[in-house]
């Protein structure tokens, strides 16, 4: 198979068109043209009148050496890459061992999730232990707190089966570097277990909240008939650490029920928002550091003003989707401020997991087909400069900035709302325009400058105008902000070995994901779990050798 890049086709290109493209490329005739396959489609919209859709193909031809040869100047062009997922060890063998022990996977989020199902197919048969419930009770206390206000602090957007990407947008596209093509794995599942084939070869895939949740019941069905062992309600407590003349070793985990499960090996997959986990970890010795994370608000606008600021004429094309926006400005303050995790046609959620605080996240189904488009802007704040002096400053300073909002927003999980407009011009709000907010339980009219600091403030009063510039109309006095928004990614990192992956000061404890300042969403999550579970694997097998 060749691997040919940079076939660029028309937004509106007829299905001979694609063939016929590889033909002219290639220069061989269409006898020779055995099949071909998408790898990945894009686009071009920098001319929004004149979209172009970009291929990567793996193409089967005839006399594939001669045509290397003949186009070898060609820089898009080159043998297809083996993507194939390929197993470290015989784990069924390991697992026959009289002294072996069965790995402990806590968290099930999507890097837990990857790793128990590495170490499942392995068979390896790794016990999961999740403090949430499954995920279809987990939704139902998720729109019982959206809908009543009564938050349970073990089953909510941040706890439960899926983790917290299961409320979110789906979105399964990643900046990260994978040379052992570890994405395609996790993709490769995901269709297994029920997402949409498109997935696999658009540039930006997506799968949405109710595709999700039956997903990762899929998921959990298979890890089962492979051996694994789920355990819902199981909140880890404490760690069994032993002193050995070679170092800290885990012996084991301690459950919330007073039970202890002996291991060796546990895979810490525990999420960015399991502060009460952070504490055990740091009590217990665990080497831990504080690490820079965002601070700002939801902000919505009308996703047809995105569709049209970004695609023009062919806005609502059903290739293109609802538009997203990246967008970037460093203030003059030295802060950047940025776009993360925008959802095209979603909602903004209610993110809370701990009583008397407020925190924003953003959601969208499959279809995107929700009137606003959300996003949050936040500013980036660093412990040198903004939480210096403890390994866990970055959780206290979240939660006081959580607080503030839970208070200002009425007390009652009411977020905090103003208009872009009045925050620019450093006023409260008194009244919506034309954006009507999708936050639910519901938003409380005020002035948000008033839980942020004062480099925040005057980072974003600065930066939305200046958004403007680079997304025409993004500057919309109505346009609605919603605070606050902490959970961008963890405020620690519980640091590893470079080789072996597990933690700097304890062996048998291999931290992993996002929690775990390793991964920033759904994607990188999840080749992260692979890389953890095969670290594991070979962690085991070095035992019994």
């Amino acid at each position: 198979m060749l691997r040919l890049n940079e076939v660029k086709l028309p937004l509106d290109h007829s299905a001979e068109q694609l063939p016929a493209a590889i033909l002219a490329r290639l220069a061989i005739p269409a006898a020779d043209l055995r099949g071909f396959t998408i790898y990945k489609r894009s686009y071009d919209a920098r001319k929004k009148s004149a979209i172009v859709l970009i291929y990567s193909l793996d193409v089967d031809v005839a006399n594939e050496a001669e045509v290397l040869q003949r186009l070898h100047h060609d820089a898009h062009l080159m043998p297809s890459p083996d993507t194939g997922y390929k197993y470290v060890t015989d784990g069924q063998a390991l697992a026959t061992h009289p002294d072996f022990q069965r790995p402990v996977v806590i968290g099930i989020g999507p890097c837990g999730l990857l790793a128990a199902l590495i170490l499942a197919q392995m068979g390896l048969r790794p016990i999961i232990l999740e403090r949430g419930k499954i995920v279809r009770e987990r939704t139902v206390d998720t729109f019982g707190f959206w809908r009543q206000r009564k938050l349970n602090p073990e089953s909510n957007v941040q706890f439960g089966e899926g983790g917290a990407g299961t409320f979110s947008d789906g979105k399964l596209y990643s900046q990260i570097k994978d040379p052992k093509h570890y994405g395609r794995k996790v993709l490769n599942e995901f269709v297994k277990a029920g997402a949409p084939e498109e997935i696999i070869y658009v540039s930006k895939p997506h799968i949405g909240t109710f595709r999700l949740v039956k997903m990762v019941e899929s998921m959990r069905e298979n890890i089962e008939a492979l051996g694994g062992e789920y355990r819902f309600n199981s909140k880890v407590t404490d760690i069994d650490i032993e002193e050995t003349a070679d170092g800290r070793q885990v012996r084991g985990v301690m459950l919330e029920s007073g039970e202890k499960i002996v291991t060796s090996h546990v895979v810490l997959a525990i999420g960015h928002s399991a502060r009460d986990t952070f504490e055990m970890l740091y009590q217990r010795g665990v080497y831990i550091e504080a690490k820079p994370f965002s601070i700002g608000f939801r902000v919505e606008h009308p996703q047809s003003l995105i569709d049209t600021c970004r695609f023009g004429p062919n806005a609502g094309h059903p290739i293109l989707g609802a538009a997203d926006y990246k967008l970037v400005h460093h203030a003059s303050n030295g802060r950047a401020v940025y776009s993360f995790c925008m959802c095209p046609g979603g909602t903004v959620v209610a993110a809370a997991s701990e009583p008397g605080r407020v925190v924003t996240n953003g959601m969208s189904q499959y279809s995107r087909n929700e009137r606003n488009a959300n996003s949050a802007i936040v500013v980036s704040i660093s412990p040198e400069v903004d939480y210096p002096g403890h390994p866990l400053a970055g959780v206290a300073f979240q939660r006081d900035l959580e607080e503030k909002a839970f208070h200002l927003g009425g007390g009652t999980y009411n977020a905090p709302g103003q208009l872009m407009g009045d925050f620019v011009a450093g006023r409260a709000s008194t009244d919506f325009g034309a954006v009507v907010p999708s936050y639910k339980p519901g938003i409380t009219l005020t002035d948000l400058a008033q839980i942020l600091p004062e480099f925040a403030v005057t980072a974003l009063r600065e930066a939305f105008p200046a958004f403007d510039k680079q997304l025409k109309g993004y500057f919309k006095h109505d346009a609605v902000l919603t605070g606050l928004e902490t959970r961008t990614s963890s405020p620690i990192r519980i640091k590893r070995r470079d080789d072996t992956l597990q933690s700097l000061n304890t062996k048998g404890l291999f931290p992993a994901g996002e929690g775990a300042g390793y991964a920033g969403g759904i994607l990188s999550a999840g080749v992260d779990g692979i890389k953890v579970a095969e670290a594991v694997a070979l962690s085991l097998a070095a035992q019994q050798a």
